[in-house]
């Protein structure tokens, strides 16, 4: 599946960034490897972790690695497609919540 709107990750890409800023590259990947590596949550339980959140971010890079991390880690795709409902339902209960902010400034305006 191709998106027209994002390029491609490719390896010239990736050396290309890795080039423009080594220490900070390093970095990351070092956060990353840490952040996801086993702890008091399994590595699989991250990873649906990193799935919903990438659904939230909207970020297509995100949702390929941790679609395909989370399927290595063992998770099947109902427990995938569910971790991206419950981004789904955190998503739109961001709306809903914010909706007290109109309504106290419809308050306002009605005073």
């Amino acid at each position: 599946m191709t998106d027209l709107n994002f390029p491609k990750a490719t390896r010239d890409l990736i050396e290309k960034r890795q080039a423009l800023a080594p220490d900070a590259e390093a970095a990351f990947r070092a956060f990353s490897k840490t952040v996801l590596a086993e702890g008091a949550l399994d590595a699989r339980t991250k990873q649906l972790i990193a799935v919903a959140v990438a659904h939230v971010t909207q970020c297509p890079w995100c949702i390929e690695g941790h679609v395909k991390g989370a399927q290595r880690e063992g998770a099947s795709s109902e427990q995938i497609m569910e971790a991206i409902w419950v981004a789904a339902e955190m998503r739109a209960g961001a709306a809903v919540a914010h909706s007290l902010k109109s309504l106290d400034l419809m308050d306002e305006k009605a005073s």
